[in-house]
């Protein structure tokens, strides 16, 4: 019986008036560089660890977590700025791809140690995550890749108006920061099947504030590295070379054709690096695509985790 005075402290996806049922988490925290990084977690077992992109957050993966955490230990994080994670100012945090990657390794250092996990990666969180696993390649068991890139922009590709607007204009900037038109385009447009409003708000929850809860947003889509002279373009180098060390590994590769940014160029590529990786294509879904396909690709995705195991 609660007490006449008592009261329920709301968690902080609760604050923001996110559907508990969408989002029945507790919070966690890390501490990194300074700043505290969130993270949910649930089950026992070999770890997966889940990586989001932009303009997303551990929401991405709600569905998932809970499908896996019978057999495994899932774990999905907010990157610094996102989510339910600190939003350091500019002047306290280098919002760049470096800083991302050296931010998940502190992570994985404190919070799952030396136990060798698998890599489940969306967007942003591919290029952060295969970036980290290429350079701690003992650490990695297994990959799972979802329209995502680790490798510069094919040759055959051009980036999309809408990026491009975001990282070279001050127009786009300013959609960006004042109205929060990436991520509310995000909701409306990285989907072919229409998200239900409960899931729409927990998508845009954490960036409707202020505009310094977008600065995240913003500088993921302005530190896309396109030229030799730009920032990250070596890491992105780096990477790409080194991706055949996974080679041998368990890949599984689930993909949303309707993608306007990774698209059929960038699923060319991986089937280059990665001809014997498990694949599921769906023809009809988006970006987002776990949102799209969320039974049949979560399922998938279980089933490849236990026969690999």
């Amino acid at each position: 019986m609660v007490e006449p005075h008592a009261t329920t402290q709301k968690s902080p996806a609760e604050e923001l008036g996110i559907n508990s049922g969408e989002y029945p988490f507790a919070p966690n925290y890390a501490e990194v560089g300074g700043h505290r990084l969130h993270y949910v977690e649930r089950g026992t077992g070999p770890t997966v660890l889940m990586v989001h992109g932009n303009p997303s957050w551990s929401f991405y993966y709600r569905n998932l977590v809970r499908r896996l955490e019978e057999d495994h230990r899932a774990i999905a994080v907010d990157h610094i700025g996102c989510g339910l994670s600190d939003r350091p100012p500019e002047t306290d945090y280098d919002y760049t791809l470096e800083q991302r990657v050296q931010d998940l390794g502190h992570f994985i250092d404190e919070v799952i140690g030396d136990e060798p996990l698998t890599l489940v990666m969306h967007d942003w969180g591919g290029m952060i995550g295969m970036a980290w696993a290429v350079q701690n390649p003992q650490k990695v068991e297994r990959l799972v890749l979802m329209n995502t890139a680790a490798f510069h922009l094919p040759d055959t590709k051009r980036l999309p108006f809408s990026l491009w607007l975001a990282r070279n204009t001050g127009v786009g900037a300013l959609l960006v920061e004042k109205f929060n038109a990436f991520n509310r385009g995000a909701t409306r447009f990285c989907v072919t099947e229409t998200m239900p409003p409960d899931v729409v708000h927990g998508y845009r929850a954490p960036y409707e504030g202020s505009k310094e809860d977008r600065v995240a947003t913003l500088r993921f889509v302005q530190d896309i590295p396109l030229k030799p002279d730009d920032q990250g373009y070596d890491l992105v180098s780096d990477t790409q070379n080194a991706l055949d060390v996974f080679a041998d590994h368990p890949i599984f590769i689930g993909w949303g054709q309707k993608d306007f940014v990774f698209d059929d160029h960038f699923l060319q590529r991986w089937k280059e690096i990665y001809p014997d990786a498990e694949y599921a294509i769906y023809p009809d879904a988006g970006h987002f695509v776990l949102e799209d396909r969320e039974e049949e690709l979560g399922e998938r995705i279980a089933t490849f985790l236990k026969a690999t195991s």
